[in-house]
C-alpha cells in the first residue's frame, strides 16, 4: 500500500509541529533543526513540513505548498511509476539512491499541468541520525 505525502513550507516549525500534532493525533516521526515528518496512519498520510523563512515562504496557501508525493514500499514500484509517466509522454527526473529529508531514497518527479511538483519514491534506508538535510531536496523539481 502507498500514502500520498504533503510537504509544506512553514515559518514557525515548532507551532506547526503543535498544530499538525494536534490535527492528526500523531507526533512527529521524524525532527530536525528545520524538518519534521509524520507518518499518520488514517488517512494514510505523510506529513513533511519544512521550514522556510517567513519573507521567502510568502503568506497563504500559494506560500505553503512545497510538493506533493506519494511514498511507495518497493524501488520496483518507483521503477512502474517511471515507466507509467514515460509511456504517457510526461517529463520524468530521476534520482537513484538520492539523500533527502534524512533519508536515502529513489524517486521519480514529474510536473502537472500547472507545474505543481510531484514525486513518487520509496525510502531505502531512514537512518535520520547519520543522514544530513540536503540543501535544494525535496523542491523545485
Amino acid at each position: 500500500m502507498s500514502r500520498v505525502q504533503l510537504a509544506l513550507n512553514v515559518a514557525d516549525l515548532e507551532s506547526s509541529v503543535a498544530f499538525y500534532s494536534a490535527m492528526f493525533g500523531v507526533e512527529p516521526h521524524k525532527r530536525r533543526p528545520g524538518y519534521a515528518n509524520f507518518e499518520v496512519v488514517e488517512p494514510p498520510l505523510k506529513l513533511v513540513l519544512i521550514e522556510v523563512p517567513e519573507a521567502d515562504r510568502g503568506a497563504g496557501p500559494q506560500g505553503a505548498l512545497n510538493h506533493l508525493g506519494v511514498e511507495v514500499f518497493s524501488a520496483e514500484e518507483v521503477v512502474d511509476a517511471t515507466d507509467r509517466f514515460r509511456e504517457a509522454g510526461l517529463a520524468t527526473f530521476d534520482e537513484t539512491d538520492t539523500t533527502c529529508c534524512y533519508a536515502v531514497q529513489d524517486k521519480v518527479w514529474v510536473h502537472d499541468p500547472a507545474g505543481t511538483p510531484w514525486e513518487v519514491y520509496v525510502v531505502k534506508d531512514d537512518n535520520p541520525d547519520a543522514l544530513p538535510m540536503v540543501e535544494g531536496c525535496c523542491s523545485d523539481r
